[in-house]
């Protein structure tokens, strides 16, 4: 090499040096963006394959019933699978926000065919879960593999399960703006990671956008009339958030409860959705109706046309926190859902608002307070429903949030910033330690 070859060589190794120090985002951008792309294709992908699969899995179970009766059987194999196969992925979502606390062993890949196979049989056969827990441990197991090829240190390996669990909600719900703000809020209560919203955002938006590309809809709500905002319905909107904010709460405690009380009174982990399958196929059988189990997207949809009846909601809660409790698969989030729709509907029967408007309100603040996530759940009403009704779902998404106490369905969120000062002194604890 000659003199002019090495001094041009030490000047564009100076320039790219000061380069970077001018602009130093420019490698995490690239690095970032490069992860994002893999998650975004890889979860986006599966995503469109779990719900067209789920898709399938409702309409057969629809055209034939008499599968209902199976239920009892499908709990014991899911059982006998998690039990014997699956205890170190047993624990689903509260091991990727775990993971994000405090990393330990890369999440194994089990995870993501466990859980698929495990939530396909529940709905086939009749359990009323939903799908979201299914799509984020996917995420998470699919993206975690990453962490080796990329040489990810501790701190980047959260910032990778924050941006899985974004690409999952985001691509599973069709909305990646939520997801993304997801994934930054649900695993500490009162705090987001700036650092990983960078990831975060692209993963999600990514991953929807691969969803889209295999063809597969989400279902659409429409709010036919929201009215002007004045004091009247600001207020009605309150009494709204208060009703959600209790409803998330129970659900929370009650889940809690009757897992508790599945693993105290049945000792042997397979037996529990046996006893749960059966007493899920007998109230099937008995109310002559699948209106409770499954999705209940089309029973959602309805809370959006008219006024529905107040024991819908009631019977959905049921319906799930003994599926979930027993050990079926799946999410905690459709049915939340179904239940915040359904009551935001029926409330409609007492607070002067368009039963529509208290659907909507409904379906995003019970989630709000069951996930302890208001932004994420702001964010979700604005990108289903349209900015209009932007200002009523955020009041009662803050509402139902500040309600709903430090109660949630994932035991494992900690607590960054105390939602009032009486939890001030007991901040960082986990939500179990409340339980």
């Amino acid at each position: 090499m000659s003199k002019n070859q090495r001094t041009l060589g030490k000047k564009a190794i100076f320039h790219t040096q000061f380069f970077f120090r001018k602009f130093p985002a420019i490698p995490y951008i690239f690095k970032w963006l490069s992860i994002s792309i893999i998650i975004g294709a890889l979860v986006g992908t599966a995503s469109a394959g779990f719900l067209q699969s789920l898709e399938w899995a409702t309409n057969f179970r629809e055209n034939h019933l008499w599968l209902i009766a199976l239920l009892p059987v499908a709990g014991f194999l899911i059982g006998l699978l998690y039990y014997y196969f699956g205890k170190d992925v047993e624990a689903g979502n509260n091991l990727l926000i775990d993971n994000i606390h405090d990393p330990k062993e890369i999440i194994p890949f089990k995870m993501a065919p466990f859980v698929y196979l495990g939530t396909i049989a529940t709905h086939l056969f009749g359990g009323s879960a939903g799908r979201e827990g299914t799509a984020l441990q996917m995420a998470g197991a699919i993206a975690d593999q990453l962490t080796k090829p990329f040489k990810l240190d501790k701190n980047e390996r959260k910032i990778l399960i924050i941006s899985a669990i974004a690409a999952g909600f985001g691509s599973v719900f069709g909305t990646p703006l939520a997801g993304a703000i997801f994934g930054l809020e649900v695993f500490l209560i009162g705090r987001i990671r700036y650092n990983a919203i960078f990831p975060a955002f692209a993963s999600a938006i990514l991953a929807d956008w691969a969803t889209n590309l295999w063809n597969v809809k989400h279902t659409h709500y429409h709010i036919d009339f929201i009215p002007k905002l004045e004091l009247l319905p600001i207020l009605y909107s309150i009494l709204a958030g208060i009703a959600f904010g209790i409803c998330a709460a129970g659900f929370s405690k009650f889940i809690h409860w009757a897992g508790a009380l599945f693993k105290s009174k049945i000792k042997y982990p397979p037996l529990r959705p046996v006893v749960g399958g059966t007493i899920i196929a007998l109230a099937v059988l008995l109310m002559g109706t699948t209106r409770y189990i499954g999705l209940g997207v089309p029973v959602i949809v309805e809370s959006f046309e008219k006024q529905l009846p107040f024991y819908d909601f009631a019977l959905k809660m049921i319906f799930t926190i003994i599926t979930l409790s027993a050990g079926f698969k799946g999410g905690e989030v459709t049915p939340l859902f179904f239940i915040g729709a359904t009551l935001g509907s029926a409330l409609s029967l007492f607070i002067p608002l368009p039963f529509g408007l208290l659907a909507g309100m409904g379906f995003v603040a019970v989630f709000a307070g069951a996930t302890n996530t208001p932004l994420a759940c702001m964010l979700m009403g604005i990108e289903l429903f349209g900015a209009e009704c932007g200002v009523y779902i955020a009041i009662a998404c803050v509402v139902s949030y500040l309600l709903s106490g430090h109660n949630s369905i994932y035991t494992k969120q900690k607590i960054g910033e105390a939602k009032n000062r009486r939890y001030e002194s007991q901040q960082d604890k986990s939500v179990s330690d409340f339980l």
